[in-house]
């Protein structure tokens, strides 16, 4: 094998008493994709701002085209012709993509040139790269697919030859993510290198070359991708043997529970974000929500839950009217909610196991009695919901914030389905968490459905949302585009679905 274009030898970083990265090796050879793989926590993203010159190692030593070198700052990354495409994307919406691509160069290398002649020249290196795009358009004016493609400009006329690819389809559509895989293939073709780092193992075998496995912020492994399989990959990054291809019956669905006609909430300052809501959750179904983040996935649950008040419409459980929904209404009602934040909402991080566990209910039997929490009781409520669900701690008063990040979920799991009498809304229930934790979530949101709990799942993982849900419903700038029924054969009309298309001009 020829020397590599980059190599980095024995990288530490620590924060704290943390050891992101714990004496890490990893190279990449000229022309090639090196995914870089591990759950959220193992350290990947840490070692590539380390790279880019974002963070400063506490040891080790990078060699680029066999010369040592020192990263001081991204400038000193970029004058090395090394690029970084953030998993959030690093642009100015009110700028043009031109505005964007040229701001913030160090100086110019020659000349500057009139407008036009620059447009034109902007837009044959991007037909050269396979980035056809108008640089006289307006960021926001973009897809996040076309916003992507113009941060990857950007490095490249910055002069990359190699590109740090941070997460690059977690914001992306399945047919972006077909067309951005074409554009990699296309980029690496004309001689620049890439990093993909990923948690998903289908991806980067797809697309990668060699991929390199940290945990817990060490290096497990480099293989060669031809020699890779999902289990493989999987064992090296849980470090045991984890079941990958489990699969959830879908079933008929009985009387309603949850009926949402017409809700639309207005906020001031974003205007319209939820409009003309209309589906029906039924009892012992699982009703997914699907969308690219940032669609209104989160104000409609939260408007489930009573924490926002909906501007128009109507909402009814078990075919009751809830008339001004609140919190402590909806609770009462039967609702249990996992929360997508569950470090900033599901949890007081300084409390006991036992305490997270009664957060909801310190004013009811048979925690409370006479005004006073009965903490005998709380703690054997935590002792057999630890017991139930598995969860991995020295005991009920130790504090959750202690817990790792599987275990802190399943804590909120436990609570919220004692609660959860008719419905269940889940947010994001396994992000960040590993394969095997996810599994765990996964089979305990089935077992609620065949106890004819109605679930409203919501998630930026498709798969996930496939695997469990009996119908979909895909929503796009706030408005359900179409439910269709959660098989692998509705892929194709969800992903046209999370671009912008109506099911109807689908089928």
């Amino acid at each position: 094998m020829p020397a590599p274009l980059l190599e980095m030898r024995q990288i530490v970083k620590t924060f704290g008493s943390l050891r992101a990265n714990d004496q890490v090796d990893f190279d990449v050879q000229a022309g090639e994709i090196h995914a870089l793989l591990g759950e959220n926590g193992a350290g990947k993203t840490t070692l590539m701002n380390i790279l880019y010159g974002l963070y400063q190692p506490d040891g080790g030593e990078i060699y680029w085209k066999g010369e040592r070198i020192s990263l001081h700052s991204p400038r000193d990354a970029i004058r090395h012709r090394i690029g970084m495409i953030h998993q959030h994307l690093m642009l100015v919406p009110n700028f043009t993509v031109l505005e964007n691509i040229l701001v913030g160069l160090p100086s110019p290398r020659e000349p500057l040139l009139p407008v036009q002649e620059t447009l034109i020249r902007l837009q044959d290196f991007a037909t050269q790269y396979g980035l056809p795009i108008d640089p006289t358009l307006k960021v926001r004016q973009l897809p996040l697919g076309l916003q992507q493609r113009v941060e990857i400009l950007k490095a490249l006329f910055r002069g990359a030859d190699l590109l740090i690819l941070d997460e690059p389809t977690a914001v992306l559509s399945p047919l972006e993510v077909e067309e951005f895989f074409a554009i990699l293939k296309n980029l690496v073709g004309k001689g620049v290198s890439i990093i993909f780092i990923s948690h998903k193992l289908e991806e980067v075998l797809r697309i990668s070359d060699r991929i390199t496995v940290l945990r817990h912020g060490r290096r497990v492994g480099t293989i060669e991708t031809r020699h890779a399989t999902q289990q493989i990959l999987a064992e090296m990054m849980v470090g045991r043997a984890v079941a990958l291809d489990y699969s959830f019956p879908k079933g008929g669905a009985a009387q309603p529970v949850l009926e949402l006609k017409g809700v639309s909430l207005v906020r001031p300052k974003a205007g319209r974000v939820l409009k003309d809501i209309t589906f029906t959750l039924h009892s012992g179904e699982i009703l997914g929500i699907a969308g690219i983040d940032g669609n209104g996935q989160e104000e409609l649950a939260d408007v489930v839950c009573g924490l926002i008040p909906y501007t128009e419409g109507e909402m009814r459980l078990e075919g009751q009217p809830i008339l001004n929904p609140t919190p402590r209404k909806m609770k009462a009602a039967g609702l249990g909610y996992v929360p997508a934040d569950r470090q900033r909402v599901g949890l007081v991080k300084n409390f006991s196991i036992a305490h997270n566990l009664v957060l909801k209910s310190l004013d009811d039997p048979p925690y409370n009695a006479h005004g006073f929490l009965r903490e005998k009781v709380v703690r054997l409520n935590a002792q057999q919901i630890i017991q139930e669900f598995d969860i991995r701690a020295a005991g009920p008063m130790q504090p959750v914030g202690e817990l790792s990040g599987g275990n802190q979920q399943k804590v909120i799991l436990g609570r919220e389905l004692q609660l959860a009498r008719r419905l269940l809304v889940a947010v994001h229930p396994t992000r960040g968490l590993d394969i095997g934790a996810t599994e765990s979530v996964h089979r305990f949101l089935y077992a609620q459905k065949q106890k004819g709990i109605g679930i409203l799942l919501i998630s930026a993982d498709l798969d996930e949302i496939l695997a469990l849900s009996d119908r979909i419903a895909v929503l796009f700038r706030g408005e359900i585009l179409g439910i269709v029924p959660g098989e692998v054969d509705s892929l194709p009309a969800i992903s046209r679905m999370m671009l912008g298309e109506r099911l109807e001009a689908i089928a």
